[in-house]
C-alpha cells in the first residue's frame, strides 16, 4: 500500500448514479487528470464507494484508459439485512467499475450494532464476500466505519478483517484504543478524510495557518498521521489534480516530522490554553451525556468540541458544517444540535442530565452561544445510505 490513496469522494460530477450519456466530458477529463496525476506520483491505490453517486463509474472508464498493472482498487459496499440485496450492490459496483477483480473490498458504514451483526452473523453478508474471494474476485477485507470506538473495537476483535478505514487526526483522536487493537490484531489502518472531515484543512482559517507556520494545515495533519507508524495510508480527497500536490509534500517530509511538528503542536496546544484555560481543557469531557441520554438527544461531547475548535484554532467554517449536519446524517453522525435548547427543550432539563459534569452551569450558555455563532442552516450528507 502507497502512503496516500486517491480518494473517490469529491471529483466525480454527481452524488447520484448516473448513465453513461449523462457524463460530461469537462467532468470526466478532469477525473482523469486527477487519476493520471495520482498515477504519475505513484498514488496506485483508488478508493471509492458503491453510494458516491457517478465515482465508480468514472473511475472504471479512468481506469481503463490508464492502465497501470500495479493499482490497488478497492470500492465499499453498506451492510444490509438482506444479504441478496448486498450481493446485487456488490455486483453493480463491478459492473460500474468494469472491473473483474478488487484488491479490496470493505463494508461501508459499519457504524451501528445491528451492522456488525447484519455482517458477521451466519449467512450474513460476510459470506458473500467469502464467497466472492474464494472465486478469486476480492483480495483483502476491510470495514469503514463512523462508529463510536466501542464499535470499532468490537469489530476489530471479531478478526474477521484485513484493514479498517476509520477518522483520526490530529483535532479528533477519540478512536486511539482502535488504533491499539488494530495494531494488536495486525489490521492495516486507513485514514478517512484527513483533509475535510480532519477540519476543513483546504479551506483552513487564518488562525489555524498561522499556527501551523511554516507548514500548511494539510501537511501538518498528514505528518500528524503519517508519524504514527499504526498508520498506514492516508485518503487523498481530491477534487483536481493539483490537490494532490501539499499531501505529496507531506510526504516528502516524513523522516523529518519529528523535528517539525513538536513546535506547532506546543503552538495549538498554547492557543487552546490560553482561549479555553487549562481547568476546561482537562475537564470538559468529565460526567457529559450520550446523545441518546440527552434531551432532544443533542449531542453534547460533539457541540462542545465544536465550540473548543473555534474559540482555540478560530475554525468556525468546518465547525459551522458539523453543526448543521447533526441531526440530518443519520448514523453517519448522529444526535441533534442545539436549535432545540430553549425550544422543545428548557435548560432545566438539560441541567439535570449533566449533573455528573463539573461544568453543568456553564454548558446551557455555551450552547446558546455557539448556536447562536453558527446555528440555523441545516445540513445534507452528501450520500446516504
Amino acid at each position: 500500500m502507497p502512503v496516500l490513496s486517491l480518494g473517490g469522494m469529491r471529483f466525480q460530477q454527481s452524488w447520484k448514479d448516473m448513465n453513461a450519456g449523462e457524463v460530461t466530458l469537462d467532468s470526466q477529463g478532469n477525473l482523469e487528470r486527477t487519476v493520471q496525476r495520482a498515477k504519475d506520483c505513484g498514488v496506485r491505490h483508488i478508493e471509492t464507494a458503491r453510494h458516491y453517486g457517478s465515482s465508480e463509474l468514472q473511475i472504471g472508464w479512468a481506469c481503463e484508459k490508464f492502465p497501470d498493472a500495479n493499482r490497488l482498487l478497492q470500492t465499499k459496499v453498506p451492510p444490509s439485512d438482506d444479504p441478496k440485496l448486498f450481493e446485487k450492490e456488490l455486483e453493480l459496483s463491478f459492473e460500474k467499475l468494469g472491473c473483474q477483480r478488487l484488491d479490496l473490498m470493505a463494508i461501508h458504514g459499519l457504524n451501528l450494532p445491528e451492522h456488525l451483526v447484519q455482517t458477521i452473523r451466519p449467512g450474513g453478508c460476510l459470506e458473500v464476500v467469502r464467497r466472492w474471494q474464494d472465486d478469486g474476485r476480492i483480495g483483502h477485507v476491510g470495514f469503514s466505519t463512523h462508529g463510536s470506538t466501542d464499535l470499532i473495537v468490537r469489530t476489530i476483535q471479531t478478526n474477521a478483517f484485513d484493514y479498517v478505514n476509520l477518522h483520526w487526526y490530529f483535532i479528533r483522536q477519540d478512536n486511539e484504543e482502535a488504533l491499539k487493537v488494530a495494531e494488536k490484531y495486525d489490521l492495516g489502518v486507513f485514514i478517512i478524510s484527513p483533509t475535510d472531515k480532519g477540519g476543513h484543512l483546504h479551506t483552513p482559517s487564518e488562525k489555524l495557518i498561522n499556527l501551523c507556520s511554516p507548514l500548511h494545515p494539510i501537511v501538518f495533519n498528514d505528518l500528524f498521521c503519517l508519524r504514527d507508524r499504526r498508520v498506514h495510508t492516508l485518503s487523498v480527497g481530491a477534487a483536481r489534480p493539483e490537490d494532490i500536490d501539499l499531501h505529496l509534500e507531506a510526504v516528502g517530509l516524513v523522516e523529518r516530522a519529528d523535528e517539525l511538528l513538536p513546535g506547532i503542536e506546543k503552538r495549538l496546544y498554547k492557543a487552546s490554553k490560553e482561549a479555553l484555560g487549562k481547568p476546561w481543557l482537562a475537564t470538559w469531557q468529565v460526567g457529559l451525556p450520550s446523545w441518546e441520554e440527552t434531551p432532544g438527544k443533542m449531542n453534547i461531547p460533539v457541540l462542545l468540541w465544536l465550540h473548543n475548535l473555534i474559540e482555540a484554532w478560530g475554525m468556525e467554517g468546518y465547525a459551522k458544517a458539523r453543526y448543521g449536519l447533526l441531526g440530518n446524517a443519520s448514523h453517519w453522525f448522529p444526535g441533534e444540535n442545539a436549535d432545540c435548547l430553549d425550544n422543545e427543550i428548557s435548560e432545566t432539563e438539560l441541567t439535570l442530565s449533566l449533573v455528573n459534569s463539573p461544568w453543568c452551569k456553564e454548558i446551557p450558555a455555551l450552547l446558546r452561544k455557539l448556536r447562536d455563532r453558527i446555528g440555523g442552516k441545516p445540513q445534507k450528507r452528501l450520500f446516504t445510505s
